[in-house]
């Protein structure tokens, strides 16, 4: 698929954000994943070519991030937490019903493009382990059959709301989010009460930082 001229007035519009405009190649990888469902090389190739900096470089940061895919992701990105707090609180057995469920491993595309399954070491949502997202999106204190509704619904096209954000839309439209964050989807709600339960207590009782 060749980047089409939007996506290149979306790049040059991103990198004129910044004061060293090579700041830039992180967001700019998200917009060109959400043209492409995956980072090519004509992707790397057009960053480059905007930024001034060469392919290797930009392959350089691409490859090192794990959320920028070398093969097509389809239509919703799966991440189970398996790390220590969500592995002890039941994300291997997320993990293995939702493997067994879609009939594929680790980083594979089930065969429709439907869904693509990923394990990842950590998702910085420990409050609600074990923690499932669903195209960048949280789905908290998951279980298995809870796992299992989710792609159930997502198949048969129904509205899925992720737990502290907004509705569920599809892998690229996130990754179009991720490259251009005012979309007012950021005001959908973030925090609970469970996340500010040690604050809360602390306040009651007084406590403060030293």
């Amino acid at each position: 698929m060749a980047i089409s001229e939007t996506t290149r007035t979306g790049l040059r519009e991103i990198a004129d954000r910044y004061p060293s405009a090579r700041s830039a190649l992180l967001p700019m990888l998200h917009l060109v994943q959400s043209e492409e469902n995956e980072i090519t090389v004509e992707g790397i190739n057009v960053c480059a070519e905007v930024l001034g900096i060469t392919p290797a470089e930009v392959t350089a940061v691409a490859s090192f991030y794990t959320m920028y895919k070398r093969r097509p992701v389809g239509k919703h990105h799966i991440g189970i937490c398996t790390n220590t707090l969500c592995g002890l609180l039941g994300g291997d057995a997320v993990w293995d019903a939702l493997s067994a469920e879609l009939g594929v491993g680790p980083n594979e595309p089930t065969p429709d493009g439907e869904f693509f399954l990923e394990r990842i070491e950590c998702q910085a949502a420990c409050t609600h382990a074990p923690v499932m997202t669903v195209d960048w999106e949280f789905m908290d204190d998951v279980t298995p059959r809870g796992a299992c509704e989710v792609i159930e619904k997502l198949r048969r096209g129904e509205t899925v709301r992720s737990t502290r954000g907004p509705v569920i839309r599809d892998f690229d439209a996130t990754e179009h989010t991720l490259a251009f964050p005012l979309d007012g989807l950021a005001d959908a709600p973030s925090v609970d009460s469970k996340m500010l339960a040690g604050l809360t207590i602390a306040k009651q009782r007084g406590m403060k930082a030293p």
